[in-house]
């Protein structure tokens, strides 16, 4: 059996263990219900189906969170989603809390910086890095420059300037974790999150953002299996096959060209294979990779691994003077 093949062996096992999660949780919790950002994409997707299954529709909540930059079909498939189950939603823009930040003026004063050609009104932005299966140079991140979909200019990031945007982006999570709260709380609903395993492992969320929830129901789950769970429920196939994406550049940005900087089969075929200690030619027969790949690779998720480790802490760090 191949590392995909295992991966996907109990998909349905799967589904049935996030539902009595879910049911569980709520009602050790003494909540009604969940509430839940619904992005457009496949793990929210995954998560809303499952809790509605679990819980019936009438205690689940849909936020739709759009803001300036965010992709209208996020809205728009996150909407449908919502009307096909049956489940009451809001649309809370989180622009205002943004611009009363000046999050998109500091923004754009960064990427002028590295970027003298850049015009707000005229071109896109995207942030990606270079891929773990062909670079060396691991930790270069480079902002795109598009207009009309067609990339213009691709600049370096100074260190310094790199850190400045995350920390301005990573706003924009937070700010919906806020809002969700705000409903959960007058509802006497959970937070429920939609982090799944593959992004726990990477840091691939945003510590007091899309990572300051109740409950994770996927953390169990590689992104390969909410694949296929996805195909499992029914999901619409235009989420299935969107690229998964944060969604918090005005350019489109897939998590294959940031975070896993590699196709998702062949990253979760390398963490599956450091979970299990699995022999070097077991991963070489599975993703048809030459072994300096794999090498090359596995260092740069070790890498990206212990840089995270701040992020996946679950409690403040505290020295306690008795």
């Amino acid at each position: 059996m191949t590392i995909i093949d295992e991966l996907n062996n109990n998909t349905e096992e799967n589904a049935s263990k996030i539902r009595t999660f879910i049911q569980d949780n709520v009602r050790d919790f003494k909540k009604k219900g969940v509430v839940l950002g619904v992005s457009g994409g496949i793990d929210s997707a995954v998560i809303l189906t499952l809790a509605v299954q679990a819980l019936g529709k009438e205690n689940v909540y849909g936020l739709l969170l759009p803001e300036e930059e965010s992709a209208p079909s996020s809205k728009n498939l996150g909407a449908t989603l919502c009307d096909t189950l049956g489940v009451s939603y809001e649309e809370v823009p989180i622009t205002p809390i943004l611009e009363a930040l000046d999050i998109y003026g500091k923004k754009e004063r960064i990427i002028k910086r590295t970027c003298p050609e850049y015009d707000p009104d005229i071109h896109k932005t995207s942030l990606v890095l270079p891929s773990l299966l062909e670079n060396d140079m691991l930790t270069i991140p480079t902002i795109k420059i598009v207009k009309d979909d067609e990339v213009i200019a691709k600049n370096r990031l100074k260190a310094k300037d790199y850190l400045e945007l995350i920390g301005i982006q990573n706003v924009k999570q937070r700010s919906r974790m806020l809002v969700q709260y705000m409903y959960a709380e007058k509802n006497n609903y959970l937070v429920c999150g939609t982090t799944n395993k593959t992004e726990y492992l990477l840091g691939q969320f945003v510590k007091y953002g899309d990572g300051g929830v109740d409950i994770e129901p996927l953390g169990d789950c590689y992104k390969t299996q909410v694949y296929a769970l996805a195909n499992l429920l029914g999901v619409d196939k235009e989420i299935i096959e969107r690229p998964p994406s944060a969604d918090t550049w005005s350019s489109y940005t897939s998590d294959e060209d940031f975070f896993w900087r590699m196709p998702i089969q062949i990253m979760d075929q390398l963490l599956y294979s450091q979970e299990h200690d699995l022999p070097v030619d077991v991963i070489k027969e599975n993703t048809e990779l030459p072994e300096e790949t794999i090498n090359k690779a596995k260092k740069g998720i070790d890498k990206v691994r212990n840089a995270a480790r701040y992020i996946i802490s679950p409690a403040p760090i505290c020295d306690l003077v008795k």
